[in-house]
């Protein structure tokens, strides 16, 4: 897989609307995938947030796996982050959201309640790389639908304030990315879980990969799912080919139509149709942790 440029010229743009707009707020949602809490960061965000008060939200909590999940917690934490894990989809978790926040801010409105100052809501910023499901969460806090919302990376457009109840208002900004992805892993995990545009990926790597990760980590699922019995150390074109015949994705002349093959893959893992993942192996990755401190 080549390095994938992909730096449009409105994230460029976003990118200094945060910075602009971070004077304004109290605290900032950092809205990553759970199933891949770093891989879904922006390696920028730390030198555009700097100090600012920051909550970590970990979306999607339903498609990835909790013992990894709460291993990232304490990453978060020994970073100086507050994390909590929601489903915005289904509105689970939401709480939690508001009561990081009040956590995250408590010394600053303490500072403002001794000068004398009146209590007021605080206000938050949301950022992340597109199809996070940044949109669907404000949709939720704010429990009516605000924020534009697709299926394709980099619907939400412009910035906005939205009331969340009394005690939260949200500035919703365009989601970022970063300028290129110098790990051709992490440009997997992205396309895997639908983070990044399909067409500017080669989709049979990504569906190589996602199965590989299957047949380490969860063989008898990945079996029992496609119902293929196929032996662990088999060859990829071996997989592929079980499953093609098994679900009937034939071309002219009896062929397996690979195309259909890695489409299906793919989707079934995007959409946790075999099980919950983090791709994120906490600890596989301590070497690229220990370069971000």
């Amino acid at each position: 897989m080549a390095t994938i440029q992909w730096f449009p010229g409105h994230m460029a743009k976003a990118r200094r609307e945060v910075t602009e707009q971070l004077k304004k707020v109290d605290v900032v949602f950092e809205l990553v995938d759970a199933r891949i809490p770093y891989s879904s960061r922006n390696p920028m965000i730390d030198e555009v947030i700097q100090q600012k008060p920051r909550v970590v939200i970990l979306n999607k909590k339903d498609m990835a796996k909790e013992s990894e999940m709460s291993k990232w917690f304490a990453f978060f934490k020994e970073k100086g982050a507050l994390s909590v894990a929601v489903d915005a989809k289904h509105g689970k978790g939401l709480k939690q959201v508001e009561a990081a926040a009040i956590e995250a801010t408590k010394e600053k409105f303490a500072r403002e309640k001794a000068k004398g100052l009146k209590p007021r809501a605080i206000r938050a910023m949301i950022v992340g790389i597109p199809n996070v499901g940044k949109s669907t969460l404000i949709n939720k806090l704010a429990n009516r639908s605000i924020a534009q919302t697709g299926n394709k990376p980099g619907v939400t457009k412009q910035q906005q304030w939205i009331k969340v109840g009394k005690s939260l208002q949200l500035l919703d900004t365009p989601g970022i990315l970063w300028p290129k992805f110098e790990d051709q892993l992490i440009g997997k995990k992205l396309s895997l879980t639908g983070a990044i545009k399909d067409s500017i990926v080669h989709l049979d790597e990504v569906a190589i990969y996602g199965l590989n990760f299957l047949i380490e980590h969860d063989y008898d699922s990945l079996i029992k799912h496609y119902k293929v019995d196929v032996p662990r150390d088999a060859e990829n074109l071996e997989w592929f080919d079980a499953i093609g015949r098994k679900r009937g994705l034939l071309q002219r002349g009896n062929e397996v139509d690979y195309e259909a093959v890695i489409e299906l893959i793919i989707n079934d893992i995007r959409n946790a149709k075999i099980g919950a993942y983090c791709f994120d192996l906490h600890d596989e990755m301590k070497d690229i942790q220990d370069d971000d401190e």
